[in-house]
């Protein structure tokens, strides 16, 4: 498994980086559960992993402060309420109709 903070390939067994010591867990990014490495589908929701279920692809979407400036976090904190708009219950309604042509 290659690690995706250095690129170090390590075994597939490996809980950890040989190289720099970081997690090799498989992060799901629905619930933040840690799973083996080379999971498919998530031990705790079920989430299905993308393409072949490396950590780099799971990780990168896992925290969003990790990623996100705090001043820009702060900015959209604050103005939530503004962001959420108005939301009104809509009924959607579908009809389907079947023509059978008899010959």
């Amino acid at each position: 498994m290659k690690c995706s903070r250095c690129q170090h390939e390590n075994a597939s067994e490996a809980r950890y980086c040989n190289a720099c010591g970081v997690s090799l867990a498989l992060i799901c990014p629905s619930c933040g559960h840690g799973n083996a490495p080379g999971s498919v589908f998530c031990n705790q929701c079920g989430h299905a992993f993308s393409g072949s279920g490396s950590a780099a692809s799971a990780q990168r979407f896992v925290a969003p402060e990790s990623y996100t400036p705090k001043h820009l976090a702060e900015k959209i904190l604050t103005s939530k309420s503004a962001l959420e708009g108005e939301r009104t219950q809509v009924t959607v309604l579908f009809a389907l109709r079947l023509v059978l042509c008899l010959r």
